[in-house]
């Protein structure tokens, strides 16, 4: 996807104001996603939260900008349900429900945009979250949009190793062992490499704890 980005500007160029806008979102997605990138896999400390805020603030100004396209909402869902999980304790709850919000308007607009990351975030929300009666936690829901998830993005890092994690949380050994190597054979994103390295990662220990498990 990140390929298309320089020919999409290109034809922005030649074709003019109709396509100027479109490519110009583009790039400034593909920046965030690399500054989510560094956030999240390089930065720690106090300051992590508020950078994360910060990139949340960003999606929903490109949101409010572009309120046609579901890039800038999922960025913004991705932003704050990482926001809740580096601050924790009860404000996360708070941050995960803006987040699930966010997800949800962008479903509405476009569920295929960034290959279906919609459906991954939404699906880690939704068995990561406490339920009923503290939050809306729903194991049912989140097998449902992780499968969406690989439906859209079969090959994909993220969609596998989340599944892979939920079905490890399930006690699912043998299928998590499977989501999990998928997930650590996925292609690479170009342009992604810090997110590349911090995915493999974690896909890596939980693989550990997955075959130790399993036995």
């Amino acid at each position: 996807m990140r390929k298309l980005y320089v020919s999409l500007a290109a034809a922005a160029l030649l074709a003019g104001p109709a396509l100027a806008e479109p490519a110009a979102l583009d790039a400034r997605i593909d920046a965030m996603a690399r500054n989510w990138d560094h956030v999240n896999y390089e930065t720690q400390g106090p300051g992590k939260v508020g950078q994360l805020a910060a990139i949340a603030v960003q999606a929903e100004g490109l949101a409010k900008q572009f309120p046609n396209r579901a890039e800038p909402l999922i960025w913004m869902g991705i932003a704050l349900s990482t926001e809740a999980g580096a601050k924790g304790g009860l404000g996360a709850l708070g941050l995960a429900k803006e987040a699930k919000a966010s997800l949800e308007r962008a479903e509405k607009i476009d569920p295929s945009a960034l290959n279906g990351s919609v459906y991954t975030t939404l699906g880690s929300l939704y068995y990561q979250v406490p339920g009923f009666p503290v939050g809306f936690g729903d194991k049912e829901k989140a097998r449902t949009f992780l499968k969406k998830a690989l439906a859209a993005n079969p090959n994909g890092a993220d969609p596998n190793y989340f599944y892979g994690d939920f079905l490890f949380q399930q006690g699912q050994y043998a299928e998590a062992e499977r989501a999990l190597t998928k997930a650590l054979a996925a292609p690479a994103r170009p342009g992604r490499e810090i997110a590349d390295k911090g995915r493999r990662a974690e896909i890596q220990t939980l693989l550990a704890q997955v075959r130790a498990k399993k036995g």
